[in-house]
């Protein structure tokens, strides 16, 4: 009787710790991971390397990893799922192919946050999405010397990255003006412009703010050009603050709320040469599955049938005077397969009208 009930204690001991270890690991909070991106395709800032140092350091005092890369191929779902957080410091120019940018979406969409530093808003200007994530785009900054002192005012003393600042703070760095500013930034941070020279953005002029967006959460400060910046205390504290916001509840991001469509990727295709030699070609539309109908800008009008590898040319239009004028678009009704209609643009080639 009595090892009958030892080997219950010692079963029930078991199952006690397998519960605890599964328990541990099942409870366990996640790694909190954040990213940070610093490639640029123009200008490159000195503060760079000193800006992932801090970076780096405050994750090691305040309990996240930081993993560093300007290789934007590093935007994939496969890499971004195990992050919270993307830092673009001091970014510059288009450092997102249209693959990679439909993965940041995603990513935000999911539930990750951003983080901009400084040259964020001299990045991506012919991507609206992110002009609305960053918050602004950069126009312009003092020339002459581009780096001033000038007082910051803050205007909200309630968040994260501003609850330690005074009400108001002399700082020197590069004070960026800014055009398409988004209304819906929630703005921490002006500054006085008339505490240094050429400020163009009048009298509410924000260098720092934060939102909820499309899934995910932003926050942007204009300061960071300079490598004093990132040693100055105060400083690293409002950057730590908006990493925190961004990282939010340290809950791991869900590709589940994604709905960005996902580009893909340039090696899934192969490209297939039809024609060649073609005089001036301008435009092409489908007419059925397997065959193609295109114009010339001399007049040409073709159907190419995909199946057979066949051109035919199905008349010339006399539009063409040799000058700036001819056939220049077309375009196949969409209810073609029942009234065979098809729109074509061209210019009027005589030379009284």
């Amino acid at each position: 009787m009595k090892k009958k009930f030892k080997k219950f204690l010692l079963g029930l001991v078991i199952l006690i710790g397998i519960i605890a270890i599964v328990g541990y690991f099942l409870l366990r909070p996640a790694e909190v991971k954040v990213l940070v991106f610093s490639k640029t395709e123009v200008y490159r800032h000195d503060s760079i390397e000193k800006g992932i140092q801090t970076i780096e350091q405050l994750g090691e005092d305040n309990g996240f990893t930081v993993v560093v890369t300007e290789d934007a191929q590093f935007f994939k779902e496969e890499n971004l799922k195990d992050f919270m957080a993307v830092v673009f410091l001091n970014t510059t120019g288009d450092v997102l192919d249209l693959v990679q940018q439909s993965q940041l979406e995603r990513f935000i969409q999911a539930g990750g946050g951003f983080v901009g530093v400084h040259a964020a808003t001299d990045t991506e200007y012919g991507w609206p999405w992110y002009g609305k994530l960053v918050g602004a785009y950069f126009e312009s900054h003092p020339l002459d010397p581009n780096v001033q002192d000038g007082v910051i005012q803050v205007t909200n003393s309630n968040h994260i990255s501003t609850s330690h600042l005074p009400n108001t703070w002399e700082v020197s760095d590069e004070f960026y003006n800014f055009k398409s500013l988004d209304p819906n930034n929630q703005v921490l941070m002006t500054i006085d412009e008339t505490t240094y020279t050429e400020g163009t953005n009048g009298d509410f002029h924000p260098m720092a703010w934060y939102k909820e967006y499309d899934g995910g959460r932003s926050f942007y400060t204009a300061l960071g050009h300079t490598i004093q910046q990132f040693k100055d205390p105060l400083f690293k504290d409002h950057l730590l603050g908006g990493i925190k916001y961004a990282i939010g509840l340290g809950n791991p991001v869900d590709y589940g709320k994604a709905y960005a469509e996902l580009v893909p990727e340039e090696n899934r295709f192969s490209k297939v040469s039809f024609l060649q030699n073609l005089y001036e070609p301008m435009e092409l539309d489908f007419i059925s599955e397997n065959r193609i109908l295109y114009i010339e800008r001399r007049g040409g009008i073709h159907i190419y049938d995909i199946e057979q590898k066949k051109d035919s040319l199905i008349t010339t239009l006399k539009v063409f005077s040799g000058l700036e004028d001819g056939l220049l678009g077309l375009a196949v009704d969409p209810n073609y397969s029942e009234n065979s209609w098809v729109y074509l643009y061209y210019s009027n080639p005589d030379e009284d009208v």
